[in-house]
């Protein structure tokens, strides 16, 4: 075992001893994770819809074409000009096999959209969800009485007012530039 994989191990226990003791840091990574996949859920939606709109307009190019070979047939079969009547049924061929495909891929891509929209509706709920707990968390965390024997080394355990909001905004600023330290040498 190198002293790398040491290093790593050791600031892996000390992140999961830090969250532990700030459990509104993991749920804001859990959340910030969650909005990355409702962003990615959505560009995913819109190129879905996109190809959709693609493959509609080419099934109804390619039904356009199958009818106008389909007239001509008949046009062909009337005037007995039989040298034309099997290329052309040859093309409608063609073009029915290519309407099937396109069909089937639009059938695909229609599925794949309804998946995803649902995917997409489980993630925005569940991110709302963790956003109520983020913030009961924070409103719980702000009004439970600090005890003396919990009071950090930088407090005085006789101080009776509470932190000011510059400070409190300052100490979440610096907890959170600490977490990314840590993820940031641990990624290395």
């Amino acid at each position: 075992m190198s002293i790398f994989d040491d290093f790593s191990r050791f600031l892996e226990t000390r992140l999961d001893e830090f969250l532990k003791a700030h459990p509104h840091l993991e749920m804001m990574a859990l959340e910030e994770q969650l909005r990355g996949q409702e962003e990615d859920a959505i560009a995913t939606l819109a190129t879905l819809k996109r190809r959709e709109a693609e493959l509609e307009t080419a099934v109804l190019d390619t039904a356009k074409d199958i009818k106008r070979w389909h007239e001509r047939i008949a046009k062909a079969e009337a005037a007995q000009r039989f040298d034309l009547v099997k290329p052309a049924r040859e093309r409608e061929a063609t073009l029915l096999r290519q309407g099937n495909h396109l069909w089937g891929q639009m059938k695909s891509i229609k599925s794949r959209l309804a998946e995803t929209q649902n995917l997409q509706q489980q993630i925005h709920t569940k991110r709302q969800e963790l956003k109520a707990k983020i913030a009961a968390a924070q409103t719980a965390a702000q009004a439970q009485p600090r005890d003396s024997s919990t009071t950090g080394w930088h407090r005085s355990p006789f101080q009776s007012r509470p932190l000011d909001p510059l400070e409190e905004s300052f100490q979440r600023w610096e907890t959170e530039a600490e977490l990314e330290e840590l993820k940031r040498q641990m990624g290395q």
